[in-house]
């Protein structure tokens, strides 16, 4: 039977969803929070700790959510235990950090509220409308965040610091849009009525042209790769098309109208006499040539718990960090973090396969969404190579958006193995599960 995403979203009780409410309203700001960070563009916000103050309400429902969920803790998923552990382990390599234990510990704290976000998704997020809810947020704010550093930065070089955090780095930006389109991409193509088509269809290229507008090769680089993975998912097996020349000339148009400094950036890969206001590749070659070497050498003489979150800038002696988040995460939290970090996004790939091998069982805006997830998690792994992004909140959100999916398509089963067949005149009693959600037999009853 196919799973209906009208089904998805009704399965559970009127009464257990209005309790959860609030809680699921905290999440949400949370996620907006992070995703939007409107202190950067709202007056007066900047003085307002809007990530302490989600973060604590966030906290507080997930404790009052206890027990009033369809899931519960011992529900959550195998990736949920390593990335608590993986937290775990950074807090206590922070208090060993031969360079500085508080600035370590207290960067480990802020990473850490990513693991109550992941718990709290995974509780709260029954249904695929909440699903949509969630992967809404990220795909509409990063939509505003690069309009807003157009309009703000359209002077800046490379829009380097125009908003703060996540977004501070040309780099950083670049990935952050890259592991957004994919979504974007997919609520264009769920999307009713032509006024949110535009919308969407304006919010990618405006999001590709700041892209552009970073000049991050890397980004380039990421976008190309994920993109295709997005095109051969929504294209091809959509037998859509029309997207892959729409993209293809999408991308033409903005590499000649925005790709400016891009160009002249690579450019300088193979030769050193270019434009004197761009950057030399080779002097960056060697500068992360020698971070990544300085990065080996770390985890050689730290390799249980690593020199701490945020430590390697300062032991590398240069006060920058590795451009390589796998080489990152592991010399800041040992080979032990290194190990539970991979094994975690593993574990979403592992459940992308599961929907996948599922894909004539779900309905098609489901099917969408899985692609986007993968694109997703592929553009992740990819900048992931050229970035310290281990802390970056946004491809943790896409493992637990998997494992939800997961969860939601394994609830519908059971729900429909309980229902008896029509003609048996049969009665069943209600099946009981045991710890691996096998049903086990039990005789029927007239």
């Amino acid at each position: 039977m196919a799973i209906a995403r009208q089904v998805l979203g009704n399965d559970q009780p009127r009464e257990e969803k209005k309790v959860l409410n609030g809680a699921f309203f905290w999440l949400s700001a949370f996620y907006f929070v992070y995703c939007a960070r409107p202190e950067d563009w709202l007056p007066g916000l900047k003085y307002v700790p809007l990530a302490k103050i989600t973060a604590f309400f966030t906290c507080a429902a997930l404790v009052m959510s206890m027990g009033k969920a369809k899931r519960g803790l011992r529900d959550l998923p195998k990736e949920a235990y390593y990335l608590i552990i993986m937290i775990g382990l950074l807090l206590v390599s922070a208090l060993l950090s031969p360079i500085w234990k508080g600035g370590a510990f207290v960067h480990s704290l802020d990473f850490g509220k990513v693991s109550i976000a992941w718990v709290m998704t995974f509780l709260l997020v029954t249904d695929f409308s909440r699903l949509r809810r969630v992967i809404f947020i990220q795909a509409a704010s990063v939509a505003a965040i690069a309009i807003i550093s157009i309009v703000k930065g359209h002077n800046t070089p490379r829009l380097d610091g125009v908003l703060g955090g996540i977004y501070s780095n040309p780099n950083d930006l670049a990935f952050a849009i890259v592991l957004s389109l994919p979504f974007c991409l997919a609520f264009l193509l769920t999307a009713k009525g032509l006024l949110r088509k535009l919308a969407w269809t304006l919010a990618m290229l405006v999001m590709a042209a700041a892209l552009f507008l970073t000049a991050s090769r890397a980004g380039f680089i990421d976008l190309v790769i994920s993109g295709t993975v997005c095109l051969w998912h929504f294209g091809i097996r959509g037998r859509r098309p029309q997207l892959i020349v729409a993209a293809g000339l999408a991308l033409m148009v903005l590499m000649i109208a925005a790709g400016g400094l891009l160009r002249a950036r690579f450019a300088t890969i193979f030769a050193d006499e270019v434009d004197p206001n761009v950057q030399s590749a080779y002097g960056s070659f060697e500068e992360r040539k020698f971070l990544i070497f300085k990065a080996i050498e770390g985890i050689e003489h730290y390799p249980v718990f690593g020199v701490g979150a945020h430590d390697f800038a300062n032991y590398s002696g240069l006060w920058k960090e590795v451009h390589n988040a796998y080489l990152q995460i592991g010399v800041e939290g040992g080979i032990p973090v290194l190990m539970l970090y991979l094994a975690f996004f593993g574990r979403g790939f592992g459940n992308l396969k599961i929907l996948r091998r599922r894909r004539r069982d779900l309905d098609t805006h489901t099917t969408l969404f899985v692609g986007a997830l993968h694109s997703s998690l592929i553009g992740f792994v990819v900048g992931a190579l050229f970035a310290p992004e281990a802390y970056q909140f946004f491809p943790y959100f896409a493992v637990a958006q998997t494992s939800v999916l997961v969860a939601i398509i394994h609830e519908q089963e059971q729900v429909e193995a309980a229902v008896p067949e029509p003609s048996s005149g049969l009665t069943p009693r209600a099946e009981p599960y045991d710890r691996s959600g096998i049903p086990i037999p039990v005789p029927f009853v007239r």
